[in-house]
């Protein structure tokens, strides 16, 4: 029934459009975008222009943006309309959703589609994280019943199936909310499986673990899908090796080397030679000789800074009892800790890993470590960008779940 043709689905919550990433990388074609963020909205249409240019034999228009030898409107002036509005910049809410429906049927009907197979996304997922499920005001969060927006799309559009991703501590967030969202979708006639994944098994050079709700109809239940996972050995050694130096508040574009064998084989670093984003920010005098003992103590012992353990002329937070590793060095022989979106806030938590260059990470190694490809171009502000990398959808898992799912297909 469904052998000859291509699986179409629909991005809720899209952010950067990190998961749909991965099922465009698998053939599936994307109805529509639905995210809040203006600025997440311009990095999914500049995604979308990468992947339009590059199968319309025009890359190098998009190599043109990136270069910055042409404006993004000037980008986005050659793509046809329909790919530009099928991005739809919209908080989903009871007032709201009327509006995203009838954008989104306008987007089939001009695309002339019967159907959207697939709804994917997940709701932000802050409410949930396992930092504030304790907090009784975090768990009457109005996010934390996002799902019942997400269900009115598979009410509405009927998909074969689905994929809801979110953190690890939904599972164990107060008031039953991992049953409830079970339930609902089942009532909505879902048979509903779920598993645990950490992007590390999938190419990803970050320990990040995530719970995948998958659903398909009662009436076509193709069972859990099997993710296969891949050996990985890779270090972060491997994602930064390439790049050049750089110090705090600088930035450079050119690589200072040939990409690494891991580079290459996962497609984070492909034909393009332009290298953007490499940005870090700057740092003040105290956070530097804080950053400086920091990577000191790792380098030379393996031990991990704790707030107790700044001398008093540069401790800057009193609270000497808890949360105490509020800086640490990113692990250069070894998988980076969880990218978070409060990286947007600061760096602390993501230092270089060197005593020459005292900084935290940039913009493109935070990309790298989420397993973002250079040729991915992220659209706002430094603090923005950052955001939207910390609360992205390892591209590489996303595609490992696409795979999946096509496989049963």
């Amino acid at each position: 029934m469904y052998a000859n043709r291509k699986y179409t689905y629909i991005d809720l919550f899209a952010g950067t459009s990190a998961l749909s990433e991965g099922f465009l990388r698998c053939g599936f074609e994307p109805v529509a975008h639905v995210e809040m963020n203006p600025d997440a909205c311009d990095t999914i249409k500049t995604r979308l222009a990468y992947h339009y240019l590059k199968a319309n034999n025009s890359y190098y228009n998009y190599l043109k943006y990136l270069k910055r030898e042409i404006t993004r409107e000037e980008l986005y002036e050659l793509l046809p309309k329909d790919l530009i509005s099928s991005v739809i910049n919209q908080e989903i809410s009871d007032e709201s959703i009327e509006s995203i429906f009838n954008s989104i049927d306008s987007v089939l009907k001009r695309q002339r589609r019967k159907r959207v197979d697939f709804i994917v996304g997940g709701p932000p997922c802050q409410a949930f994280s396992m930092l504030n499920r304790h907090n009784t005001s975090i768990a009457d969060d109005k996010r934390c019943l996002l799902y019942l927006q997400y269900g009115k799309f598979l009410a509405k559009y009927k998909p074969m199936g689905f994929v809801f991703e979110n953190v690890l501590g939904l599972m164990s967030s107060k008031k039953n909310h991992f049953e409830n969202i079970k339930t609902h979708f089942r009532e909505l006639g879902y048979k509903i499986h779920f598993t645990i994944l950490n992007s590390s098994d999938y190419g990803v050079m970050q320990n990040r673990q995530r719970v995948i709700i998958f659903g398909w109809r009662k009436s076509s239940d193709r069972g859990c899908p099997i993710i296969q996972k891949i050996q990985n050995d890779w270090t972060c050694n491997d994602i930064f090796s390439d790049l050049p130096s750089i110090c705090a508040g600088e930035s450079s574009s050119n690589y200072k080397s040939s990409p690494t064998d891991y580079l290459r084989e996962f497609g984070l670093r492909n034909d393009s030679d332009v290298l953007t984003l490499h940005i870090a920010r700057p740092i003040n005098h105290l956070d530097t000789e804080k950053y400086r003992l920091a990577v000191q103590m790792w380098l030379k012992d393996g031990i991990r800074i704790k707030n107790s353990d700044f001398p008093n002329e540069i401790r800057t937070i009193n609270n000497t009892t808890s949360f105490l590793d509020r800086f640490k060095v990113v692990d250069l022989n070894g998988k980076c800790h969880t990218v978070v979106a409060h990286i947007a806030k600061d760096g602390h938590y993501y230092i270089y890993p060197s005593t020459e260059t005292i900084r935290s990470i940039s913009i493109r190694e935070a990309a790298r470590i989420q397993s973002f490809p250079d040729d991915f171009f992220f659209e706002g502000s430094r603090s923005a960008i950052f955001k939207q990398i910390g609360n992205a959808v390892p591209p590489l898992m996303g595609y490992a779940i696409a795979k999946a799912i096509k496989q049963l297909l």
